[in-house]
């Protein structure tokens, strides 16, 4: 068995977590309309404590498995990934959980690992989707998961952002020789601020730098270039980088209009999410159904 078994069979396993209700918390039902509206509103706000009980689910699920004695799956907080592999296999397996609640928004959690750290592809991320069994109340259930390689997530993430001299993409500086705790790890999104003349310039800049200057690369020769290009001319670092629900990856598009398409209570997902956000009455008449 290598990491590459040990991560098939883990994918196996997860996406069979798919359509399971999780006995991890109960929201009770409610017991009047007004309580209930107010549910509606505010059931998304327990997707950070899920996201947390979930992640330690995926982990339990995962030494359900006989791994024949190479080792057994950890859960990693903080660090990256959430779910790492400790035994005898190298490299050692590992796999970022990322939970998404579809009623509320767009899928919030951020990937920012450089794509140095996957030369192996000894990752994969897994997105797991889950509502209330009964929209606002009930146990969570996993309506949908989703899997991948964390190198094809960083693939995608910078190809979708990497635009110079308009975007540039920035790795991580070279700290192995420090601790763990002081290494740096994630990728930065920096973009132009200047002015249209000052972008005609910095496009003459890049042109020095050849018909490739415009490809992403992570080797150290072309990050000096994009230094060269940040010093030059005004950038402000993007706090909105890295977001996965706008990296443009096509798995996980595919996936997000999957999910977003499943009916439940004879809405879809996405019918719901908008819902549950329209007028008074009309959230009155739904949520007497169900409860």
């Amino acid at each position: 068995m290598n990491y590459k078994d040990v991560l098939a069979i883990a994918r196996e396993k997860i996406l069979d977590m798919d359509g399971k209700p999780l006995d991890v918390i109960d929201i009770k039902k409610p017991t009047d309309i007004d309580y209930a509206k107010h549910l509606a509103k505010v059931v998304s706000k327990l997707s950070p404590l899920l996201g947390n009980m979930i992640e330690f689910e995926v982990v339990n699920e995962l030494n359900t498995v006989d791994w024949d004695r190479k080792g057994i799956w950890v859960r990693q907080d903080p660090g990256f990934p959430d779910a790492f592999f400790v035994g005898e296999i190298t490299p050692a397996p590992g796999i970022e959980i990322k939970t998404w609640f579809p009623l509320a928004t767009e899928i919030t959690a951020r990937f920012k690992e450089s794509i140095d750290h996957f030369s192996e592809d000894q990752t994969d991320i897994a997105i797991i989707a889950w509502v209330p069994e009964y929209i606002i109340y009930g146990k969570p259930k996993v309506i949908g998961c989703w899997m991948d390689s964390a190198k094809s997530f960083a693939l995608a993430r910078d190809k979708h952002y990497h635009n110079p001299p308009d975007y540039l993409v920035f790795e991580p500086e070279d700290t192995s020789t420090r601790t763990s705790n002081l290494q740096q790890r994630n990728t930065n999104g920096y973009k132009f601020q200047g002015t249209p003349l000052q972008m005609e310039a910095a496009k003459k800049f890049i042109k020095k730098w050849g018909k490739d200057g415009g490809t992403y690369h992570s080797t150290k020769e072309y990050q000096e270039l994009l230094k060269t290009l940040l010093a030059k001319f005004p950038y402000r670092l993007d706090t909105n980088f890295a977001k996965i629900d706008r990296i443009q990856h096509a798995g996980l598009e595919e996936f997000k209009s999957h999910v977003l398409g499943l009916k439940i209570l004879n809405h879809t997902v996405a019918e719901w999410s908008q819902l549950i956000r329209e007028d008074e009455d009309k959230v009155r008449y739904l949520i007497e159904d169900l409860i």
